[in-house]
């Protein structure tokens, strides 16, 4: 359900803008925050089992520093994320300004505005990387491939631009396969510039060789020769180059 900004309860939704615990005054001051974002609506609907809520509301995420719901701006929907009262990060200006260097080399989803406790970006639907690969509609090959691939490539550039995005060991949690079979790598609140960028290495060691769909990854492509892979890898941390990028991907089957 869409509900315009001003009819937002102070009571009913303080929780949800200010998670987990804020006041009044908090809550009147993000809802002006959110003004000057051009934010007219947001979407509140009742959780169904299975889904991420807050107080029965269903989110699109919640982690340790912000939850992330659907909100209008200017007709579009778009992603919102809100810092938590508790969160250890005072603003949402460095994850913001991430965003923005990944968007440079076409990673991550469009950076669209910023606040102290806001985050606006573009909003990508789809289904997360693991109910993907599990999802009752049949995949081929090419498909996977194709969807692994991307993901990858979209590594392999945020290596180049010198971004560490440091939770794709998470991958589960970062890396959405929209309607159209595109693979977006999200979130990018813990990634930085100050630490050695290894996107690809670890991405590929939650793809093929330590994780739950690993194996499943393994069995769509058809068998890979993880001791290869490993040194393969190897040689690319030691020289990060497109040459030693390609090799990762022809061990990969890709």
């Amino acid at each position: 359900m869409k509900i315009p900004l001003k009819s937002l309860d102070e009571e009913r939704n303080r929780r949800m803008f200010c998670y987990p615990k804020g006041s009044p005054k908090e809550f009147a001051s993000r809802i002006v925050e959110l003004e000057t974002l051009g934010v007219t609506h947001v979407v509140m609907s009742q959780s169904k089992p299975g889904q991420t809520a807050v107080q029965g509301v269903s989110v699109l995420g919640k982690g340790c520093q912000g939850i992330v719901v659907k909100a209008y701006r200017e007709k579009k929907m778009c992603a919102l994320k809100i810092r938590r009262i508790d969160s250890s990060r005072p603003t949402m200006h460095n994850e913001a300004h991430m965003l923005k260097r990944a968007n440079r080399v076409e990673v991550g989803p469009q950076l669209l505005g910023v606040t102290k406790n806001f985050l606006l970006m573009e909003c990508i639907e789809g289904l997360l990387l693991p109910a993907w690969l599990q999802s009752s509609e049949k995949k081929g090959k090419e498909q996977t491939c194709s969807v692994i691939r991307q993901a990858l490539e979209q590594a392999w550039r945020l290596d180049e631009a010198g971004i560490s995005h440091g939770e794709l060991s998470q991958a589960p949690k970062h890396i959405i396969v929209d309607v159209e079979g595109r693979a977006h790598i999200l979130d990018f609140e813990s990634a930085s510039v100050s630490r050695q960028a290894s996107n690809v290495t670890t991405l590929c060691q939650y793809l093929f060789l330590r994780s739950n769909v690993a194996g499943l990854i393994r069995k769509a492509l058809g068998g890979i020769r993880q001791r290869a892979l490993i040194q393969t890898l190897r040689t690319y941390k030691d020289e990060r180059s497109r040459e030693n990028f390609r090799r990762i991907l022809i061990e990969c089957k890709l």
